[in-house]
């Protein structure tokens, strides 16, 4: 492990997956001690968008901004909302140059699948409409997150191209969680794992999926056809229950024909880029602003 992680090991927290009500009030309080981010160079909106039910907004426009990324947060699709996500999505404003439009969907196990997901398709269906309010335009929206956001950034893209919906120029997975199954040497392997390990990736989907089956709209490695997917930029973290279904995602997209930059992180485990002293954290953060920065250019 990177040392600089290592160092901070006897110090994480875990997550509590089996008391929602208290894990969020718990998570939330973490997000609020974290340091505020330089918002300085930048508008932040809250908006409405109107669904059903309604889906809250934070848009985040940085000086001088190309493009837009409707963006998702993680927490297992149990945790977050706009306040806990503000410094990561602040900092995607900053890094990427893009519009950032942080989703508050709502969460498991109170609102199982697809109710995240039916949020996240509406605010990218808001964000192509309202393109010029935004200060971009349709044919530059991307849609991205961490892990289960990541997931739900995945589902979308399917789905969009589906129902040949709001074009969705790049999908950005950080880590993504994309496969309820245990097929994966990593799912089976790393069983104890910092911050994330398997039994809070089993109760995240027991969550998220309740009483339904997983579909590929659920878990999208589960879809049998990736073609004609956006162009995809996937990082995955060494030490991480995930990391092998996102390494098969990349190399099946890849096989689709679906252009992909992949990142596999040394050293790494789930979630260790908020440890934001270690350098390599740092490298992490500054890849994905440049990521979208270099897929939304004009």
């Amino acid at each position: 492990m990177d040392p600089e992680l290592e160092a901070f090991l006897p110090f994480l927290p875990l997550m509590d997956m089996s008391d929602p009500v208290a894990g969020r009030k718990d998570f939330a309080a973490r997000a609020a001690a974290a340091p505020a981010p330089d918002t300085s160079r930048m508008e932040i909106e809250d908006h409405t968008v109107s669904a059903r039910p309604d889906v809250p907004v934070r848009v985040y426009r940085p000086d001088g901004a190309q493009g837009a990324v409707v963006w998702l947060h993680g927490g297992g699709g149990v945790f977050g909302d706009l306040d806990t996500e503000h410094p990561w999505a602040a900092r995607i404003a900053d890094l990427s140059g893009a519009v950032v439009i942080s989703v508050g969907y709502r969460l498991a196990p109170e609102n199982p699948f697809p109710a995240a997901m039916d949020d996240a398709y509406a605010v990218l269906a808001w964000a192509a409409e309202h393109a010029d309010r935004l200060g971009t335009d349709r044919g530059r929206i991307a849609v991205g997150g961490h892990s289960a956001g990541a997931n739900l950034a995945a589902a979308v893209s399917l789905r969009a191209r589906d129902e040949q919906g709001p074009a969705i120029r790049f999908q950005l997975l950080n880590q993504p969680g994309l496969d309820d199954r245990y097929e994966t040497w990593s799912a089976r392997t790393f069983t104890d794992t910092p911050w994330f390990n398997s039994a809070q990736r089993a109760a995240a989907w027991r969550h998220y999926l309740g009483t339904e089956a997983a579909t590929p709209y659920a878990a999208p490695a589960r879809a049998t056809d990736l073609s004609g997917l956006p162009p995809a930029y996937i990082a995955t973290a060494e030490f991480c229950p995930n990391r092998d279904e996102g390494l098969a995602y990349a190399l099946r997209l890849l096989q689709a024909g679906v252009p992909v930059e992949l990142h596999q992180w040394p050293g790494t485990f789930h979630g260790s880029q908020a440890i934001l002293s270690a350098e390599v954290s740092q490298r992490q953060n500054a890849e994905l602003g440049a990521a979208l920065r270099r897929a939304l250019a004009e």
